[in-house]
């Protein structure tokens, strides 16, 4: 009897001093760096881009995070850019990829992952890993590895400069077969 009594009040003892250990509060500490934090994070985003009451481009992406300290916007998760024509008012070139840093000073946008443009009107598709936007002369550019895909072609290459529709394109480092 005396055994089951000291073995029960060891047990008592054990179960008491695992129980105040953990009724200690636990210490969170305030490491949050709130600069390096968006100032906007939105869902499933759609962005017109207008000029003189005429829709210009239309973005889109599933989430869009807002630096304005930076002066940026990153989308990720999936982001589509529909080129409107002003002669016929509909989409002419769709751009995709996986992600895109916009600067909000420049409005440019760098287009990074699985980046493909598809012009509608001229049968053209090009590939590349990251593609520019340069808002001011409304062109594409890449010092990557491109690919562009036509009836006639495909041509491969580094480096790639274009208008917003693949109407006028040049490869610089061309390799490629016609078919």
């Amino acid at each position: 009897m005396k055994k089951t009594l000291s073995i029960s009040f060891f047990f008592l003892l054990l179960l008491y001093g695992c129980w105040e250990k953990r009724a200690e509060p636990l210490k969170i500490s305030n490491t949050v760096d709130y600069a390096i934090m968006p100032d906007q994070i939105s869902w499933d985003v759609e962005v017109a881009f207008v000029d003189s009451s005429f829709t210009k481009a239309v973005l889109r992406a599933r989430r869009a995070r807002v630096y304005q300290k930076r002066q940026e916007t990153l989308l990720d998760s999936g982001v589509r850019v529909e080129f409107i024509s002003r002669e016929s008012n509909k989409v002419e070139t769709v751009l995709t990829s996986d992600s895109a840093r916009i600067d909000d000073k420049t409005k440019n946008m760098l287009a990074k992952g699985d980046v493909v443009v598809v012009s509608l009107t001229k049968n053209v598709r090009l590939e590349t890993s990251a593609l520019n936007w340069d808002n001011r002369t409304q062109k594409l550019y890449s010092t990557e590895f491109v690919k562009i895909i036509s009836p006639r072609e495909t041509i491969k290459g580094w480096g790639f400069e274009s208008d917003q529709h693949l109407s006028y394109y040049k490869i610089f480092k061309v390799s490629g077969e016609q078919k």
